[in-house]
């Protein structure tokens, strides 16, 4: 037992592993951490997922990080009637996660060995499919998919679902750099022998994504990695809790710094084995993961959050090298970093804010320098976009403008795609698809109609070097502009790039002369109604010339009797109220309540945001 433990209970099953001798039982292998703290609503949950994964599971070690609301209690009396469960207290609460994993790793007496958060679930068959890959590959770590279930909704996220997509080996990580990506510890199944030969364990203490760091000195031992399609892990996503998880709460700046340390020692453990491919893979994640997240959602923080979390990137980011950079230089992700280091003080957050969107979407003004190369703006020339020009039409950052006037005489939805230093119109846009998908089932969607896209009138390119403001409404180097001024990118004339608020995404390509296209089409509400209340993402695919395609989102236009909720009149369900809004990337989603109880629905929703 861990010298802080206080108590435990151990009862050992079939201590050799052999299981039942007449061979109807699989060998006892495998134990599983369990850790918690303060999660008495939950933990018992997440133990009983681990002991109904069935008779492989020798052992569960429930570690109690020192919890004051009576966790300890159930998970012991949880224990007094199944005999695989080992139930420790540590002593002082560690302020971490790390620190309970190592004292349940500590105490494991089996071959292999999983980890589980208190609030997460193993889904059933999860032990049972990863240690048929360990043993059937003699791989020292077994590796599947982790699925995100948003609660109360149930919608469900797989976690880097390219990584497993198929059945694979990877004899060494090197071989496979995307293994980076995955910096989760839960969705794996480790040979307990090899972890401690190679002292392989978590961060002490506070240590927030301490999982960064342990799967870092995980892969730098090169272990043999089989990975499997195999549903393996449950990741509650709790966003309306009162305590949220450490992932989770991202308001304060000292997540940022802590999630940039992690990120820091991971890089330098990757290094310091000789793994300079991994190390490297590891920086571009964090270009392309990790700051986009936290880039699109500065604007939801204050101005001393913004310019600490400017301060601390430019740190980080000033260690990476000329290779770190050269690397897919049109990356969004290289594209933010370069600006945040180019600029002393937050600037273009707006801007930034669509960049990091997924897909990325690059918004006006397109500047260039005085011998015509692209680049990001007049105020930041020394970020060049050159690069974009030899990137693939599918993989451009493409801008569309989508305006939704919801009215009782029908709901118009109006598109305009932006020109790209030539590329567009380079590779001819012909049709836009449009469909609407379902927010808590991706599964649900509504289908429109393939619309064509129309030339707008006047010369094509001039918003290059219109001077616009983009998505901040405003020219303001600090992205200080109010996003209402979106309106304007809809209906520009002439050069000087100042909006037009009652100008529309065009009318048959009519209007405009912007070098833009355009197309609009009605949208039929009742089968966005039909499922009840919920939330529709608009996703766009844009056809060329030559067959390519690129799937976009669109930013969602402010102004003048823009995203408002609105009443219309409904045969079915008498009434439906409709509001579009933009999502925290400034993309255009749609909220529908139908009927009586959808008027409830959103009386009760605006009661609740009122009282708290």
């Amino acid at each position: 037992m861990n010298a802080e433990s206080e108590t435990a209970r151990d009862t050992e099953g079939h201590a050799d592993g052999r299981g039942d001798r007449h061979g109807e039982r699989p060998p006892a292998q495998v134990a599983v951490v369990v850790i918690g703290y303060d999660d008495a609503a939950h933990v018992t949950d997440a133990v009983r997922s681990a002991l109904a994964q069935g008779p492989a599971v020798r052992e569960v070690v429930a570690v109690d990080d020192c919890s004051r609301d009576g966790s300890v209690g159930l998970l012991e009396r949880l224990s007094a009637s199944e005999p695989r469960l080992k139930v420790i207290r540590r002593r002082a609460n560690s302020g971490g996660c790390g620190t309970p994993r190592n004292t349940g790793l500590d105490a494991v007496t089996s071959p292999y060995v999983m980890f589980l958060d208190s609030d997460d679930v193993l889904p059933p068959g999860a032990v049972d499919a990863l240690l048929a890959a360990a043993e059937g590959a003699h791989a020292e770590v077994a590796s599947g998919l982790c699925v995100r279930r948003e609660l109360p909704s149930g919608r469900e996220v797989p976690w880097q679902p390219r990584l497993y997509a198929l059945h694979a080996v990877v004899p060494r990580p090197a071989q496979r750099t995307r293994l980076v990506h995955d910096t989760l510890c839960v969705n794996k199944l480790y040979r307990t022998a090899f972890l401690r030969a190679h002292g392989i364990r978590f961060p002490e203490g506070r240590f927030p994504y301490e999982d960064v760091v342990f799967t870092a000195r995980l892969l730098a031992a090169a272990p043999r990695i089989a990975l499997i399609p195999d549903r393996v892990y449950v990741w509650h996503v709790r966003r309306s809790e009162a305590r949220l998880s450490i992932s989770l709460d991202r308001s304060g700046v000292e997540n940022w710094r802590a999630r940039t340390e992690a990120c820091r020692q991971a890089y330098e453990v990757l290094l310091g084995a000789g793994q300079k491919e991994l190390a490297r893979t590891a920086r571009a994640k964090f270009l392309d993961h990790d700051l986009r997240m936290y880039v699109r959602e500065l604007g939801l923080r204050d101005a001393a959050y913004r310019r600490a979390w400017w301060e601390l990137t430019r740190a980080h980011l000033a260690e990476y090298d000329a290779d770190d950079w050269a690397r897919n230089p049109a990356a969004p992700g290289r594209l933010i970093g370069r600006v945040v280091l180019a600029s002393p003080e937050p600037c273009d957050l707006p801007r930034l804010r669509e960049l990091a969107a997924r897909p990325a979407r690059l918004y006006p003004p397109y500047a260039r320098a005085a011998d015509g190369t692209p680049v990001w703006s007049d105020a930041i020339p020394q970020v060049l976009l050159e690069p974009l020009r030899a990137r693939p039409v599918r993989a451009l950052p493409l801008a569309v403008d989508a305006e939704l006037r919801p009215g009782a005489r029908g709901t118009r939805l109006r598109l305009r795609l932006h020109e790209l230093y030539g590329r567009v119109a380079q590779a001819g846009p012909e049709t836009v698809d449009v469909e609407w998908r379902h927010r808590d089932d991706g599964d649900v969607v509504v289908r429109g109609p393939s619309l064509p896209l129309a030339p707008c009138a006047g010369v094509p390119g001039a918003d290059e070097t219109a001077g616009s403001a983009g998505p901040g409404g405003s020219a303001d180097p600090a992205g200080r502009g109010d996003s209402a001024g979106l309106s304007g990118s809809a209906g520009r004339s002439g050069s000087a790039g100042r909006g037009n608020s009652a100008g529309p995404a065009g009318h048959g390509g009519s209007a405009g002369s912007d070098g833009t296209w355009s197309a609009e089409t009605a949208v039929d509400l009742p089968p966005l109604a039909a499922p009840g209340v919920g939330i529709w993402d608009l996703r766009l695919r844009i056809r060329f010339r030559d067959g390519a395609s690129r799937d976009v989102t669109a930013h969602a236009l402010t102004g003048a009797g823009l995203l408002r909720r609105r009443a219309v009149p409904s045969a079915r369900h008498g009434v439906v109220l409709v509001q579009p809004y933009a999502t925290h990337s400034g993309a255009l989603a749609l909220r529908v309540a139908p009927g009586v109880r959808g008027v409830l629905s959103v009386a009760r929703a605006r009661l609740r945001r009122l009282l708290h």
